[in-house]
């Protein structure tokens, strides 16, 4: 392959000045051409590269006060992350205290509501109770009306029975007399005369036996059949013998009535009327007895119930005033905490749940309530993550 010709010139003088031959003029001419065009060119380069080296320390002078102010910045967001920290810190421990305080309200509630509750049912108990006593007082009342009733019919019928006995001991004063008239016109003895004289001889006060102050002959024999009759009306004739009988056994330590029982075969059935109607008189007199102490034990009764009535309405009264106290309580604590569902709620829990097991449903692992963050989103790590 040719070369051209200024090439090869080129060439040869410079294999020339390596060698230290002499150079021709004109080859010194061109190289110093040469030199002089890339010594333009290397001042330009330089001025360029210097231009350059300006701007690139302007953009670090810019970068060093753009760190700086970046430094200051970072350093106010740190502390203003310590401070947020803090904060954070101390609205987590206030939070947990309000936490503690809600499920010490909540415990509170349940027990006012579990109160509350039994207040109620205090209340209908104490209600019941009073309806039951006053029931109760009714009847004692009813029954004490019955007994006075009783007790002054018995009295009536104690003050006839009285009247008609005394009655009947004149009328047997005067069948004495006329019997002891009649032993006396037939002039021989008579067993029943006798005992009764002797009887009267010794001043025995019975109410079957009476000495005669006369023995003068008056009345009829129809005035002692209408005794009799009189007598006999009032007794049950069934049981006119065995109520004398027992009548006169149970009295046994009277000597009249021992004499009357020695005499027993030999009574007349008038006699045995008579003694039926004493034992009648004697079961009145301990009926109307018996009637006392009934009423009696009524009255203190009726004061008892009377006592208890008035106790079981002051404690009425007493639960009451504080069921509601604790409706007012619980309608103002609905208030403060505006909450429609603590409304809604309102005394209807079930008072054989405790509220601690209720506070550890639901803090337990299968409770839908979850418990709250540590506000990781607010702290200094997640702000210099975001960054």
């Amino acid at each position: 392959m040719d070369l051209p010709q200024e090439m090869g010139d080129y060439i040869k003088e410079s294999i020339d000045c390596a060698l230290g031959l002499s150079v021709s003029e004109k080859t010194l001419h061109l190289k110093l051409r040469a030199s002089e065009e890339a010594r333009k060119r290397i001042q330009d380069q330089y001025f360029y590269l210097h231009d350059r080296l300006k701007e690139k320390d302007e953009v670090i002078e810019r970068a060093k006060a753009e760190a700086s102010m970046n430094a200051q910045a970072l350093k106010k967001f740190v502390e203003e992350n310590q401070k947020l920290a803090i904060e954070c810190a101390n609205l987590l421990s206030q939070c947990s205290r309000w936490e503690k305080e809600c499920s010490l309200y909540d415990r509170d509630r349940e027990a006012l509501m579990e109160f509350g509750n039994e207040a109620d049912e205090r209340a209908k108990e104490a209600e019941i109770r009073v309806l039951e006593v006053e029931d109760e007082l009714r009847r004692v009342a009813e029954e004490l009306q019955f007994y006075k009733h009783e007790y002054e019919t018995l009295v009536c019928n104690e003050a006839r029975a009285s009247e008609e006995l005394q009655l009947l001991r004149e009328r047997i004063r005067d069948l004495e007399r006329v019997r002891f008239g009649e032993c006396d016109n037939n002039h021989y003895p008579c067993s029943q005369c006798s005992s009764s004289n002797t009887e009267d001889q010794k001043s025995q006060p019975h109410i079957l036996i009476s000495k005669p102050a006369h023995n003068t002959g008056f009345g009829s024999t129809l005035e002692c059949q209408l005794l009799e009759s009189v007598v006999a009306s009032l007794v049950d004739k069934d049981a006119v013998a065995a109520n004398a009988r027992a009548f006169l056994e149970a009295n046994n330590g009277v000597e009249s009535c021992q004499k009357l029982l020695k005499m027993w075969e030999w009574l007349n059935p008038s006699t045995q009327n008579i003694i039926s109607l004493a034992a009648e008189v004697k079961t009145l007199q301990k009926d109307k007895e018996h009637l006392k102490v009934n009423l009696h034990r009524a009255e203190e009764e009726v004061k008892v119930f009377c006592e208890e009535n008035c106790i079981l309405d002051e404690e009425n009264k007493r639960l009451m005033r504080l069921l509601n106290r604790e409706r007012n309580h619980q309608g103002s604590g609905g208030k403060h905490t505006c909450s429609a569902s603590a409304k809604g709620n309102k005394r209807k829990s079930s008072p054989k749940i405790c509220a601690v097991e209720k506070m550890n449903d639901l803090n337990g692992p299968d409770s839908p309530r979850q418990p709250l963050s540590p506000l990781y989103h607010n702290s200094p790590d997640s702000r210099m993550h975001k960054k």
